[in-house]
Order: C-alpha cells, then structure tokens, then sequence
C-alpha cells in the first residue's frame, strides 16, 4: 500500500503535537465540507472523488489518442500554462532519465510551450522542432489565454504548413472545454480530437484529468498505476479517517499552527532533482489557492543540496519566517557506490563502498538537525519510491491538504481572482479593443 508518512516530530518548539492536535477538529471539519460540497468556492471541487470516477474506458481512451498522436512522432509540444502544464511537467520529469534530452526513445519527447511570452524561446523552438517529426497538444479552457494562444498560433502554423492540414488534424489533440470557447469552436471546425477539461477543476487541480494524463502517457508511463496511487491515497485521507492517521489532516494542521506563530515562508525542499518541477507544482497549488485577502503562507522550494550552497546560509541565519517541509524518498531506483581511490587526494575513502543514496541522506538529515537548531522548524514527509504509483498519491495528498488548510486559512482555495490584474493592465498596454481608455490612465501613471 502507498502512503505518505507524516513526521511532525521536528516541528517543536514551535509548533507543538498539542497545538497541531488542538486543530485536529477543524482539520476534520474542514476536509468533511470538501466531501460534503458546503465550503466557499464549492463549485471546483470536482478533484475531490476524481479518482474513483477515472474509468477503464476513460485511460483507453487517452492511451489510444497518445498512441495515435505518437505515431511516427519524435516530439509532441504541449501547449498550456499555470495548471495546464506544471502538472504534466512535474511526474514527466520526475519518471525521467535525467539525460533523455540527448538520446531517442521509443516514445516521443514531451516539451512545452505558451507557459511564457519569451521571443527568443519559441523562435528557438521553432528552430528545433523544423528538424523533427511533430505533433502537438494544445490545452486551453477558453482557448483566449495570451501566452498559450500566441503558442497554439505559431506551431499550428508550422505543422499545418509542413504537413498540410489534412495530416495537421492526426497531428493535434485540443483538450478544451465541452462545449464552449474558441478552442472548442477551433477544434471542432478542424476536426481534432478532443479531451474535456472538466468544469468543476480547477486548472492546478487537474493533473488526473486528460489535462496531465494525456501528456503523462505520450511520454511513455503508465497513468494507470498514477490514478491508482491517487485512489490509494484518497481512501486514506477521507473525514472518516482518525487525525491521528490521515495525512492531509496532520499537514495542513501543522503548516497552519506554523504559520500563526509567524512562519510566514514554506519552502518544500527535496534531495532529489527529479523532483524539483513537482515543487514549482506545489508552488502553483498552495500559493494560487491560499495567497488571498492578505493571507497565506509563501510556498518557496529549493533543490539541496544545490541550494544549500546559495540559499543555506539565509536558510540558516536570515529571519526566523521559514519552515521547511522536507519530500524523502526512501528508496531510489539505481544502485551506485562510492569507488576507492588509492591516492585518497580528497580525504573521501571513508565513504568508499557506501551507496550515494546514503551520503545523500546523511546530508538530509544532518540539514535538518542544523536548520533546527538555527530556528527554522521541519516538517517530514517521505515516499517510498519515484513512481507513478507513488507520485499519483502524492499528487491526490497535497491536493487534500491544500483544500483543507484553506478552509482552515478561512479562504476560497479554488478561485484566484489576483491573477486577472496583470492580464487586465497588459491588454491595455497593449490596446486591446476595449481597453482603450485605461490603457491611457496606465500610461498617465508612467
């Protein structure tokens, strides 16, 4: 059975086991109102029981369309952003060979665009793809997205014009709204296959819909074992189960008592690479759901022990707003040891013959120790392995935790009104029809 075992042990003095189970209740009560569809922002909770409804014929159906795409394909582009690529970005390059950028597979290379508006990135794209045999998957709600929307026009130009557009249709899948939005119409005039973005998910919610298994699969995992880590863990994470034992309840309580004792900052650290773009995922996930109404705490990440050697010093020294929320893998999947060297130049013999994954876990352990007794309280969460089956029931636990520690915070975690701001001032600056004049009240202030 796949678990995330919580150890709060590290968390005191600052936060105590009395303190977090003094939350328990409202933990309880809050995860119950998520099953129960009576909280703020009730109308995105549809990622609540999506692993039970995930069927057989569902996964078949996406299985074949990235069978379909794949075929005769060396890279598929993935077009989307926030949500609608971190997800799929994440378990892609954590099951990952760390180099398969430079070697063929017998599946295509996943790469992504329209997550930025950089010039020089998707002429580079462009660049590279013009070399290759491609396809694309272009993932939009409303399909009127600037950044997602300016890429689907550039590589929809290129396959159509190098294909022909009776080929570019077995060349892109759209995965869109249902009935609605320009690339719904789009779709449906050519012809694409399509995937349904579920109305009630939100998009850094939506891993487990076609928006992240789509592009799982296409890069050759199996997101059946990932929905069933993700099954696993929400049978341990419902109201029924004891706080004691649940660990979404057991997070979210102790990140919350954490944070009114001033702990402003989380920084999800981890000691293994694969791992750092299911960071910048959490990042999405707690900072887009409780960053509201001046509240929340700060999702940070670092890669160590990379990071100990620019970040470690403010970590261990700086202002006393950190915790640290630690991911430990238990168990890696190769096995390397470290040699013997005859001249012992650099005094390392005393580790020849031990196994890295154990150099690299004494340098966990001895990070939490020192970054506890500088002031900064750790919370422990470990994994058993990187697989699927183990990153799909990490996925569902911080789904969970997230929508219990934002009721707890006292915020809607599925609404994130903050993010129009910025779209509203670039339209203007950049005279979109209709914002005329407070694109000349902008530059008034400029």
């Amino acid at each position: 059975m796949v678990k995330v075992s919580v150890d709060l042990s590290k968390t005191a003095p600052f936060a105590t086991v009395k303190e977090i189970e003094g939350l328990s209740q409202l933990a309880k009560k809050s995860n119950q109102a998520l099953h129960d569809g009576n909280g703020k922002g009730n109308d995105f909770l549809g990622w609540v029981n999506l692993p039970n409804e995930i069927t057989t014929d569902h996964i078949n159906d996406i299985k074949a369309a990235a069978s379909t795409l794949s075929e005769g394909v060396d890279v598929v582009v993935v077009i989307g952003i926030g949500g609608s690529y971190l997800g799929a970005k994440s378990v892609i390059d954590a099951l990952s060979n760390s180099f398969n950028q430079y070697t063929k597979g017998k599946h295509p290379h996943v790469i992504f665009a329209g997550q930025n508006i950089g010039e020089d990135y998707h002429a580079e794209l462009l660049d590279y793809i013009s070399t290759q045999s491609v396809g694309c998957v272009v993932i939009s709600k409303s399909g009127t997205t600037t950044e997602p929307a300016i890429a689907f026009r550039l590589i929809k130009q290129h396959i159509e014009e190098r294909y022909g557009k009776t080929e570019a249709k077995r060349r892109i899948v759209a995965i869109t709204d249902e009935s609605k939005g320009a690339l719904r119409q789009l779709a449906d005039t050519e012809g694409y296959k399509t995937f349904v973005i579920p109305d009630n998910v939100g998009g850094r919610f939506s891993v487990l819909t076609p928006v992240g298994l789509l592009p799982i699969a296409i890069a050759g995992f199996d997101i059946e074992k990932l929905v069933e880590g993700a099954k696993e863990m929400a049978k341990q994470c419902l109201p029924s189960v004891e706080f004691s034992s649940n660990p979404a309840e057991q997070y979210a309580a102790a990140r919350n008592v954490l944070y009114s004792k001033g702990k402003k900052v989380e920084m999800l650290v981890n000691f293994n690479p694969k791992l750092h773009f299911f960071a910048e995922w959490w990042k999405q996930l707690f900072g887009e759901s409780e960053g509201k109404e001046n509240k929340g705490i700060f999702p940070a990440a670092a890669d160590f022990s990379t990071d100990l050697h620019s970040m470690g010093q403010y970590i261990q020294e700086g202002e006393r707003i950190l915790f640290e929320t630690f991911i430990g893998i238990e168990n890696v999947n190769r096995s390397l040891l470290v040699p013997k060297d005859n001249d012992n130049l650099d005094k390392l013999n005393f580790l020849a013959g031990k196994h890295v994954d154990e150099v690299n876990k004494m340098a966990e352990l001895g990070t939490i120790i020192a970054h506890l007794d500088g002031g900064v309280p750790a919370i422990q969460l470990k994994i058993e392995k990187i697989d699927e089956l183990n990153l799909g029931a990490a996925i569902y636990f911080f789904e969970k935790a997230c929508g219990i520690s934002g009721y707890i915070l006292g915020v809607n975690p599925f609404d994130q009104p903050g993010v129009e701001a910025y779209k509203a001032n670039m339209f203007a600056l950049l005279d979109k029809p209709g914002f005329e004049e407070e694109g000349k009240k902008i530059r008034a202030r400029l």
